[in-house]
């Protein structure tokens, strides 16, 4: 046991807990609860952003891929902007026409109650079963440091998130969210220098075998028609089109990132909140990447072979091998990411069931709800959610690599939500009918997709929506009128 280094780490585990726990006050009702009471600046929600898309699955799973390939993997980030573009012209003006808590309230106000609850149902979905693999990704950091079992080290994590998201709802999310970020990033530049000064030469070493294994190479240029071309995860065709469509997907329709610009002060903040958050992405995807290829260098050097699974290669290193207070502080950090994305999902996936399913459902019945009501419904639907990630958690480990599979599942189900809220947003001939069996079609193409190609996840969502949107508009020509919006 490194004494110093638990020491650290229990103090980081005290000191967030109890500061986000420190926003209950301010919590009176529904929109300070879900939406912060839109008073959080927009460089706070740019950071919350980041936060919130980036989780223990980046921090584990990124340096691994510069370890066994390349950089190609930023081909992806270049398709991120681009999504930032389409969501602020085509998304953002709806989101902030009247107030919504919700991204699924606009599906209703376009369609229907039916559509609301299939897309949001969608994302609760979605999102237990990613959110699931990155609670096993910080179990993965809890063992590496403890020794204890995967259920314990599940518990513990998840035990401390539900305490503050409980209490503090989004205001403690979005500001836990930014002192979590400021560690962890600090804590990877921290470590990418030790790392650094452990390797014989230095930088000229790192350039030299990062040159001889074309490990700087980022863009893969190459075109096809041929099954080899769509099974490449990682090219720039894959990562403008496919990186472009999961981000729209995931910023434009996922309640997890739009609860976030909803928490703006206005459309024009809540812009620069999401344009600004691509740069800290970038750096950031960049630096991870730059920790795996000094790994390589270091394994390469000393002859070691690669741990199992290889996403334990980062921690173990940390724990193992940094000045001892050092590692401490760095595991803290990556910790801080896993805190951070949870406690997002948590409070995301409450909104999504009490604003979406619970209060609808209560006022068709003609029961009338309080303020203080509903709020205790939101704490209590927060503390089920974590229950459920727990198990889901559980199940996690059995899925292979926890960054792939994380964004895989979110592919799978992307497409179809994409691709209702396009239909809804450019075509006014469609309706909830139609709409509804646009987002069947387009799940069942993935699924097929899945099953029986070797199509990269990349390619899932581009897919997937293009497949829901042409079924919603080929379904609202041949349905009777009566069924059009």
């Amino acid at each position: 046991m490194h004494v110093a280094d638990l020491a650290v780490i229990a103090l980081y585990l005290v000191a967030i807990t109890w500061f986000g726990a420190r926003f209950r006050k301010s919590q009176r009702n529904l929109k300070d609860y879900f939406l912060g009471g839109q008073s959080a600046p927009w460089w706070a929600i740019a950071l919350s952003i980041v936060s919130a898309e980036t989780s223990t699955l980046t921090v584990i799973g990124t340096p691994p891929l510069a370890f066994a390939g390349n950089f190609e993997f930023l081909q992806l980030i270049f398709g991120y902007l681009a999504a930032r573009i389409v969501i602020s012209i085509l998304f953002l003006p709806h989101y902030f026409r009247g107030e919504m808590f919700t991204a699924y309230e606009l599906m209703r106000r376009r369609f229907g109650e039916r559509i609301r609850r299939l897309s949001a149902g969608t994302f609760l979905v979605l999102r237990a079963l990613a959110e699931g693999v990155r609670v096993f990704a910080i179990s993965i950091i809890i063992t590496t440091i403890l020794g204890t079992g995967e259920v314990a080290s599940i518990l513990v994590i998840v035990a401390l998130t539900l305490f503050y998201t409980f209490e503090g709802g989004m205001t403690a999310v979005i500001w836990t969210d930014v002192v979590q970020m400021f560690l962890y990033v600090a804590g990877a530049i921290l470590s990418f220098f030790v790392i650094l000064h452990q390797i014989p030469g230095g930088w000229p070493h790192v350039q030299t075998l990062a040159d001889a294994g074309h490990k700087f190479q980022v863009f893969d240029f190459r075109f096809s028609w041929s099954e080899e071309f769509f099974s490449r995860s990682y090219s720039f065709w894959a990562g403008i089109l496919g990186g472009c469509f999961l981000t729209t997907a995931s910023h434009g329709t996922e309640q997890l990132l739009v609860q976030r610009l909803l928490a703006a002060k206005s459309e024009g903040e809540s812009r620069a909140a999401l344009l600004a958050s691509w740069v800290v992405i970038f750096f950031q995807f960049a630096l991870f990447l730059m920790i795996g290829l000094l790994l390589f260098v270091f394994y390469s050097d000393h002859a070691l072979p690669p741990p199992k699974p290889l996403e334990s290669m980062y921690p173990r290193f940390v724990w193992n091998e940094l000045p001892r207070g050092i590692s401490g502080l760095v595991m803290a950090a990556i910790l801080a990411a896993g805190m951070s994305n949870l406690s997002a999902a948590l409070n995301a996936l409450a909104s999504t069931t009490v604003m979406d399913f619970y209060k609808p459902l209560r006022e068709r019945g003609r029961a009338d709800g309080s303020e203080r009501d509903y709020l205790l419904i939101a704490r209590w639907a927060t503390v089920a959610w974590a229950v459920i990630l727990v198990f889901i958690g559980l199940v996690a480990r059995h899925w292979g690599s926890v960054l792939e599979a994380g964004l895989t599942i979110a592919s799978i189900l992307y497409g179809s939500l994409l691709g209702v809220f396009l239909l809804g947003l450019l075509t006014r001939f469609v309706g909830e009918t139609a709409a509804m069996i646009a987002m069947a079609a387009g799940l069942g193409v993935i699924l097929c997709v899945r099953a029986w190609t070797h199509v990269a996840f990349t390619w899932y969502v581009p897919i997937g929506s293009i497949a829901t949107f042409l079924t919603g508009c080929a379904a609202a020509l041949v349905l009777p009128k009566s069924e059009h919006a």
